[in-house]
């Protein structure tokens, strides 16, 4: 097939690791099963991170990367939340955008698709311009899109702040949850970061289709009612697990990354807890000291991937020279007290081999919903300790709803701290208990549903193929 013939798909993430990890699974599957080229357009307010480069480097030559010029957010308050920046980001790249297109168009190299996650929609406007279909792809979970399909509606007809909703909300082939399990965003409907998100939720129903990373085996509810034609929303195709399962930041830092697992080589099968909270998340002081003091208490093998607490300059871990370094913030004595049965590791710790090394079973999480995956594809029961973003959403799923997953509470005061004593009674009960043995069946039964899903007939190859035959019918 000569390259003119190959259709071209073009795709717009959000900045952030979170958001690109799955994106570039995913057009690793178009460029390998399906035969498209794929080009990523980077829009953002400072040149690519080195997380960023460090995906992109990872990449075959069939797939292409576009930056658009940085954009000036100068003018947003420091209060502005993610969800407003991240936004305006892909907002006020619409005319480079625009630009891109048009050469394109006059190099007959338009794509056949735009592909835009969340906080992308606008980019529709550039898309139906130049007769490119455009789609979102959902990073997060069917129950997720559920809730934000719903979202205008809920809107239009709850007169308070959800935060105040104590009655569980029934939301078509969502989970039932009351206020607090809404994402972050919703906790404060006057703030632009909600008003973004429902902006968003609206212009869903534009999009020709929604690329959820999810599997049926995992939601199948969600997915089913999801699945049910309606004029209200676009079609549906679950077409996950799309998770790396090889680790991108592999030889980031060779000396840590064989530390980590040299040092799991040397533990019992099982036996170790693995501890992290994504690349963005930080714990208070206060809370840092409860979770380190529980983990000593415990007495059970862990591995801790930790960073400055929240308040000490420490954004991110691909910095982390120039920061201070957060095993000064540990309790006195606590790593000499640890140092037979745990390993404490600064900034980063090579998550995706960590999960997949059989000394590892359990992982104390935030539920970001890439680390969610990642822990399911390999087996891995979980602790639920969500931070921010739509972490308690996915916290309910995985804990109540599909068992696969302990809640770590806190202890009801306006603080919200996890003691010690509960981080002791959540890790035995996970890596010993009754509750951890029925845990861990459940999520062994997903683990192979996840494999099965990508067989020839399995259902998210199935999705995956039906989508492509849709593009290239659009091609030609």
């Amino acid at each position: 097939m000569a390259e003119a013939n190959i259709p071209h798909i073009a795709i717009i993430p959000s900045p952030g690791v979170g958001h690109i990890i799955p994106l570039v699974e995913f057009a690793k599957q178009l460029v390998d099963h399906h035969r498209f080229t794929v080009t990523f357009i980077f829009s953002g307010e400072s040149s690519p991170s080195s997380a960023q480069t460090s995906v992109l480097n990872s990449l075959p030559t069939s797939i292409a990367s576009v930056y658009l010029p940085t954009v000036d957010l100068s003018d947003l308050p420091s209060t502005a939340g993610i969800e407003t920046r991240i936004s305006l980001t892909v907002t006020r790249s619409i005319p480079a955008l625009r630009e891109l297109f048009s050469s394109w168009s006059s190099e007959k190299r338009l794509p056949a698709v735009l592909v835009v996650d969340l906080f992308g929609t606008d980019a529709f406007d550039v898309a139906v311009e130049f007769h490119v279909s455009p789609y979102v792809f959902h990073t997060s979970n069917a129950n997720v899109l559920s809730f934000l399909l719903h979202l205008p509606k809920l809107d239009e007809t709850v007169s308070c702040q959800f935060r105040d909703l104590t009655v569980p909300v029934d939301i078509p082939g969502c989970i039932p949850m009351t206020g607090k399990d809404f994402s972050d965003p919703c906790q404060e409907r006057n703030d632009d970061a909600y008003k973004w998100l429902l902006h968003h939720a609206k212009r869903f129903k534009e999009a020709k289709g929604i690329l959820l990373n999810s599997f049926v085996d995992l939601e199948p509810n969600a997915i089913k009612v999801l699945q049910e034609p309606s004029p209200d929303k676009p079609p549906v195709y679950p077409i996950g697990p799309l998770v790396n399962t090889e680790s991108i930041y592999a030889n980031r830092n060779d000396e840590s990354d064989s530390e980590c697992l040299n040092w799991l080589d040397n533990q019992p099968l099982g036996s170790v807890l693995y501890v992290s909270f994504g690349s963005g998340g930080t714990l208070t002081r206060e809370q840092l000291n409860e979770l380190a003091f529980g983990l000593a208490e415990s007495e059970r093998r862990f591995i801790w991937v930790i960073r400055s607490p929240s308040g000490v300059a420490n954004s991110s871990y691909f910095n982390s020279h120039s920061q201070t370094d957060p095993l000064t913030f540990l309790p006195d004595g606590f790593l000499d007290r640890t140092k037979e049965k745990g390993l404490v590791v600064p900034y980063w710790a090579p998550q995706v081999q960590i999960l997949a090394h059989p000394s590892t079973g359990g992982f104390l999480t935030h539920c970001g919903w890439n680390s969610s995956l990642e822990s399911i594809v390999n087996g891995v029961p979980l602790i639920a300790w969500p931070l921010y973003a739509e972490q308690k959403t996915n916290a309910l799923l995985l804990a109540e709803y599909v068992g696969v997953a302990l809640r770590a509470r806190n202890n009801g005061e306006e603080d919200g701290i996890i003691g010690k004593e509960e981080v002791v009674k959540v890790v035995k009960a996970l890596m010993e208990g009754e509750e951890g043995k029925a845990i861990r069946t459940k999520i062994k039964e997903l683990e192979e549903a996840s494999v099965r899903v990508f067989k020839e007939d399995g259902t998210s190859t199935k999705a995956l193929t039906q989508v492509s035959l849709k593009w290239k019918a659009h091609h030609y």
